[in-house]
């Protein structure tokens, strides 16, 4: 089998099948077979870096024993989008509802309860950290066209996302004395999210247009729950902490051992006077 192709009619890659012999060319030096193991089935699909993928009419030639074929195909250069509008918009959406709950769940925590300066910073910094490169990441993905800089944007806006697993346990430590089952859920739900969205995300940059988009969206939604969840939750334990102080039956009982600390404090003091009299009046 001898393969052949060709751009306006000049050698840039060819194939002999006899010796196995790839040859390529410097301007093509990229050039080689989608799978050299196809060829048998006839798939002789060839595969260039973007630079050397230039405009123009290609061919390919393939001869085997006394048959031979060619194919002409042009080449165009169009811009696009790697995502749809929608999707971008979804991507984008949900990272901004990370941020919004997260920041909306250090506030509560921050109003209710004192946090040490230091601990404060970090989570502050870490928060800000988050936002900023998610925020320039975003900027890098919402661009038109299929990029070194779309995935480099992509990556920045899904990746940073880890720093929310910990940032997560940090604020419920603040809140609990020890993590309960719920809050141990809330994260490992929110590490699941993550975990979905790195792997939508590896498979979404080698492909365009991405055909696994829906898989980092649906990490990210989920993730977007559990900071959600995590804000109800933190919210409901201070309202339920407020109603417990505000109850009137705790007024009662503390009233009810108040008086009854009294009680055995005048008990104890008239027994000691009726003592002291005893003795007096046996002298």
């Amino acid at each position: 089998m001898f393969v052949i192709w060709k751009k306006q009619g000049e050698k840039i890659f060819s194939y002999h099948g006899g010796n196995k012999k790839l040859n390529t060319y410097p301007s093509f030096s990229s050039a080689r077979f989608l799978s050299q193991a196809d060829l048998i089935k006839g798939v002789a699909s060839l595969v260039l870096r973007s630079a050397e993928a230039t405009v123009g009419n290609y061919s390919c030639e393939v001869t085997e024993s006394n048959r031979e074929g060619e194919l002409k195909m042009e080449l165009k250069n169009s811009s696009g989008s790697w995502f749809l509008l929608v999707e971008r918009a979804v991507i984008i959406s949900l990272m901004c509802l990370l941020v919004i709950f997260c920041a909306a769940q250090l506030s509560v925590i921050g109003l209710k309860y004192e946090i040490e300066s230091q601990k404060k910073v970090c989570v502050i910094v870490a928060l800000v950290i988050f936002a900023v490169v998610a925020g320039v990441g975003a900027a890098l993905f919402i661009q038109d066209g299929y990029t070194v800089q779309n995935q480099a944007g992509l990556g920045l806006t899904v990746i940073p996302t880890v720093i929310l697993i910990p940032l997560q346990y940090v604020m419920f430590g603040i809140v609990f004395d020890s993590l309960m089952q719920a809050t141990l859920a809330l994260i490992g739900l929110k590490l699941l999210g993550f975990i979905i969205a790195v792997v939508g995300f590896a498979l979404c940059v080698p492909a365009c247009p991405p055909l696994h988009g829906s898989v980092l969206i649906a990490g990210l939604a989920i993730m977007a729950i559990g900071s959600l969840l995590s804000l109800a939750y933190v919210f409901i334990m201070e309202l339920v902490g407020n109603l417990e102080l505000r109850n009137p039956q705790f007024i009662i009982i503390n009233c009810f051992e108040i008086n009854i600390a009294r009680f055995l404090k005048f008990q104890n003091e008239r027994s000691s006077s009726s003592g002291e009299s005893c003795r007096r009046t046996t002298k």
